[in-house]
C-alpha cells in the first residue's frame, strides 16, 4: 500500500474539517428535535418523540410544556400550499425551460446570446430584490396575492434552474442522432420524441426535481408575493421563529431535511436507471 504524503494527510484533514463545517449544524438539528428539554433546546434533557407528535395534534407525555405550534390545521394548510405551489411551478417551469433549452441549442438567431444570458438574471438577482420587484408587478397590475402569484414567481427563477441543467445534458448529446433519425424519414416531433426526449430525460427528471426542492424551501420572494390565506411552510417556520427557537421547530426542519432528500435519492435512481438503460 502506498505511504500516504504529508499533503495527502493534510488534504484528508482538510476534507474532513470541510464536511464537518458543512454538516455539523445539520446534524444539531437532527438530534435537538428529540431533545424533551421544553425551556432551552440547547440543554439536553432526555430523549422524546413529543415534539414531533405535537405538530401533528398528537397528545404528549411532556406534562410541564405546552405546544408552540399555534395550530396544527395551520401548520398543515402552510405544508399543503407549498406542495401546490412546488407541484404547479415545478411543471411549468420544468416544459418552459426545457422547451427554451433545446430551441437555444438547436436553433440560431439575432440576439441568440443575449437571450440566454437574460436567463441567467433571475439566478443571480437577489431574492430580495426580485420578490419586491413581483410584489410591485402583481400589486400594479391588479392581481389579488395568492397561491397564483406565488407559483408565477416561483416560475420566473425555477426556467432557469431547469434550463441550465437540460442545456448540460444537451451539450453532452451527439446531433448526429438526430440527423440519423430525420434521415430515416421522422419527422422534428417524431424525433424529438423517440430519440431527444430520452437522451436529455435525466437532465428534465434532475431540473424538476431540482425545481421542486427549491420552491419547497424558497421564503424570501414567498413572504412578498404570499396572501393572507396562502401561507406556506417556510413562511410559517419564519413566523414560529420569531416567537423564538422551539423544539417543534427543529423537528419539522428534520422532516423538510428528509423529504428533500428521499427526492434527491429519487432523482438520482432515475437518472443512474435512465442512463443504465441507454
Amino acid at each position: 500500500m502506498k505511504k500516504q504524503t504529508p499533503l495527502g494527510r493534510l488534504l484528508s484533514i482538510y476534507s474532513v474539517f470541510f464536511f464537518l463545517f458543512l454538516y455539523a449544524p445539520v446534524i444539531l438539528i437532527v438530534i435537538y428535535s428529540f431533545n424533551s428539554n421544553p425551556i432551552n433546546i440547547m440543554i439536553w434533557d432526555g430523549f422524546t418523540f413529543d415534539w414531533y407528535r405535537s405538530i401533528f395534534g398528537l397528545e404528549t407525555s411532556l406534562t410541564d410544556s405546552s405546544s408552540y405550534v399555534d395550530s396544527t390545521d395551520q401548520l398543515l394548510n402552510a405544508l399543503l400550499n407549498s406542495l401546490i405551489v412546488a407541484a404547479s411551478a415545478t411543471l411549468v417551469a420544468t416544459f418552459l425551460g426545457t422547451s427554451t433549452a433545446v430551441a437555444l441549442a438547436r436553433y440560431r438567431f439575432k440576439l441568440h446570446s443575449f437571450y440566454r444570458l437574460l436567463l441567467f438574471v433571475p439566478m443571480v438577482m437577489p431574492d430580495i430584490v426580485l420578490g419586491i420587484a413581483l410584489l410591485i408587478f402583481f400589486v400594479g397590475a391588479g392581481f389579488t396575492l395568492g397561491n397564483s402569484t406565488i407559483i408565477i414567481g416561483h416560475c420566473t427563477f425555477l426556467t432557469s434552474y431547469v434550463f441550465i441543467v437540460v442545456s448540460a445534458r444537451l451539450a453532452g448529446m451527439n446531433p448526429l442522432t438526430e440527423a440519423a433519425s430525420a434521415d430515416l424519414g421522422a419527422n422534428e416531433w417524431q424525433t424529438f420524441r423517440r430519440v431527444t426526449l430520452p437522451l436529455i430525460l435525466p437532465g428534465v427528471i434532475g431540473g424538476a426535481l431540482l425545481s421542486f426542492i427549491i420552491s419547497m424551501d424558497d421564503l424570501v420572494i414567498t413572504y412578498f408575493i404570499s396572501g393572507v390565506d396562502s401561507t406556506t411552510l417556510p413562511v410559517f417556520i419564519l413566523g414560529m421563529i420569531r416567537r423564538g427557537i422551539k423544539p417543534e421547530i427543529n423537528a419539522i426542519a428534520t422532516l423538510m431535511l428528509l423529504f428533500s432528500v428521499v427526492i434527491a435519492s429519487a432523482g438520482i435512481y432515475f437518472k443512474s436507471k435512465n442512463t443504465s438503460t441507454h
